[in-house]
């Protein structure tokens, strides 16, 4: 045993000899036959481990430090040399492009000194040149969750993010590394790039807007959300963009959030040399606009509903749009048509009103009025109501004079009360309005006996009642004009029975209903023609009439449009014209 270890330590000591001569290929071979002489001794690998190393065997090199952390596991510093070695191999295997057999030492290099990070970030890079980013980002945030959290680190992974296209969480980790280091001149400028396309982005979609390529602006508008995600502004663009695309809900939630960003502090805005009260007035401005829009869009949301009948979902969406604008008047008239629509026509009346108080010369308002008023005299008149029937058709004449039927209910509430001088008054002006109204003759020749209806409609009370009724439609039209100058941007329901006020886009229905009243017209006429000529039923001639051609049949039914000349009726035992 002793001769054993005397050979090994002569084996030793020529491997040294060789080693300071620089011969280290036979320095490994005296290291070799010490240690098959000696297998536990631990310097002798460490000595073969350095021989190699100096011959950049880095393999060997490994092997050998390897059996020498085995014989003594609780010596550091065999383990620090050990993931050096690692290290230097995996440098070299970079150096040649061997990025994933590189990877491999950095790897085991950082797990036998997990505290020194260069071995890591020498991982990271491995892992970046073989375009493996998502391993990155999962590596980092290992970094960021076990060791300090710096503004480097969360830069480094900003970058990753960015290399991924995952610009928000790219934008998200600059925003962190700022507040960690405002001055971080990397994430300053990375931020500054997010920012610079964020607006590039929108402005694209501002482009396609106005040419009403609304889609296309939606998918801008995410794309500068995704730069640039805490921007009250885009926010707002987005809702609006949503509102006319009629997706509301979406549209609802991008306005609410761009208010709750706003009141928190637009952290997405640009830096600017702003005074704190610029500032507190930008922000002022952002959250009128994102609650002017999402007043549009529960008004365009109370529209749908209405249009598909859903009136109480309508008043829902209404109350909230009012909370906000309570100034607002086409809100006040819709959610007073939704109100109309479900017959309660005292909250419809008392919204009317309301936006009356608020916008008093818009006829729109006026019509609506009108309307309501008519609809509560016709109710108290089924009521047997009378005078308070012609007191709800009164109101309704004031504001809206031109529109017969109401002359024509109170004409028929003033019967009953009875007031025959007002009765006959109204009937006066229905006719003046509507002289194809054969009932409203009837109850005018019932009140005149023995006068004709042109003797009515040609005396003296006539001609003051249709200076009085062209004065006070002349004096209604005013306000009307003045109202069409004054435009809203809320879209407003039209009620079915409102038919006195169209606008210019109703058009083509008005000429078709003109035609029909024309035809309606003609119709009477050859009713009233077949009446008067009808035979007398006391008959000893022939049944068979003289033969009349097509030309006198459509000349005496007045198919050529001439005029109608009411009959005119005289006193009893006088010959009538």
């Amino acid at each position: 045993m002793h001769v054993l270890t005397n050979d090994a330590t002569k084996h030793y000591e020529n491997g040294e000899v060789k080693f300071a001569e620089s011969q280290f290929s036979k320095a490994v071979i005296c290291f070799v036959k010490a240690i098959n002489l000696q297998p536990k001794q631990t310097k002798l690998y460490v000595r073969q481990a350095e021989a190699y190393l100096q011959m950049c065997d880095f393999q060997s090199a490994a092997v050998s430090y390897r059996h020498a952390c085995f014989l003594e596991p609780q010596d550091t510093s065999l383990h620090t040399r050990l993931a050096f070695i690692y290290y230097l191999q995996g440098q070299c295997l970079f150096d040649k492009g061997m990025f994933l057999e590189s990877l491999e030492s950095f790897a085991k290099a950082a797990e036998l000194k997990p505290s020194c990070r260069s071995y890591h970030f020498r991982s990271l890079a491995c892992l970046t040149a073989l375009g493996r980013y998502t391993d990155c980002v999962r590596l980092v945030s290992t970094w960021l969750e076990v060791d300090s959290q710096t503004a480097d680190l969360f830069t480094l992974r900003a970058r990753l993010h960015k290399q991924l296209n995952q610009v928000r969480m790219c934008y998200y980790d600059l925003r962190t590394a700022l507040a960690l280091n405002p001055l971080c001149p990397e994430a300053g400028s990375l931020l500054a790039q997010l920012q610079e396309a964020s607006e590039s982005a929108r402005q694209q979609a501002i482009t396609r807007a106005v040419s009403g390529r609304f889609t296309e602006a939606l998918s801008k508008i995410n794309t500068a959300l995704d730069y640039c995600p805490d921007t009250a502004r885009h926010y707002i663009f987005r809702g609006t963009m949503y509102r006319r695309l009629k997706i509301f809900t979406a549209a609802i939630e991008d306005l609410v959030f761009a208010m709750e960003l706003n009141e928190a502090g637009d952290q997405g805005a640009e830096p600017s040399g702003h005074s704190q009260e610029d500032q507190r007035e930008d922000q002022r401005a952002v959250q009128e606009e994102a609650q002017a829009q999402l007043v549009l869009t529960y008004n365009d949301l109370a529209v749908q509903c209405f249009s598909h009948s859903f009136y109480a979902d309508g008043v829902r969406v209404l109350n909230k749009a009012i909370q906000d604008q309570k100034w607002q008047s086409g809100l006040y008239i819709n959610r007073g048509d939704c109100f109309f629509k479900q017959d309660n026509w005292e909250f419809a009346l008392a919204d009317y009103q309301q936006a009356k108080d608020i916008s008093p010369e818009d006829q729109a308002i006026w019509n609506r009025l009108a309307v309501v008023h008519n609809t509560l005299g016709t109710h108290c008149y089924q009521e047997q109501k009378y005078q308070e029937a012609a007191d709800r058709f009164s109101e309704a004449i004031k504001y809206n004079p031109g529109v017969s039927r109401y002359y024509e209910n109170r004409a028929r509430a003033h019967s009953k009360v009875p007031n025959l001088e007002r009765c006959q008054e109204d009937a006066i002006r229905t006719l003046i309005l509507d002289p194809t109204n054969d009932e409203v003759v009837r109850l005018l020749t019932s009140m005149s006996p023995g006068c004709s209806v042109s003797n009515v409609l040609s005396s003296q009370i006539a001609r003051t009642v249709k200076t009085q009724l062209l004065h006070s439609i002349q004096a209604c039209k005013q306000p009307a004009a003045s109202a069409l100058r004054t435009g809203s941007l809320l879209k407003k329901i039209t009620l079915s029975g409102d038919t006195d006020s169209q606008s210019s886009e109703d058009q083509p229905i008005k000429n078709v209903c003109q035609q029909i009243v024309s035809i309606n017209q003609q119709v009477k006429r050859a009713v009233r023609l077949a009446i008067e000529r009808r035979p007398p039923l006391e008959y000893d001639r022939p049944r068979l009439a003289p033969a009349r051609t097509l030309e006198k049949e459509q000349s005496e039914m007045g198919s050529k449009n001439r005029p109608y000349h009411w009959k005119k009726f005289g006193r009893f035992g006088e010959k009538s014209t």
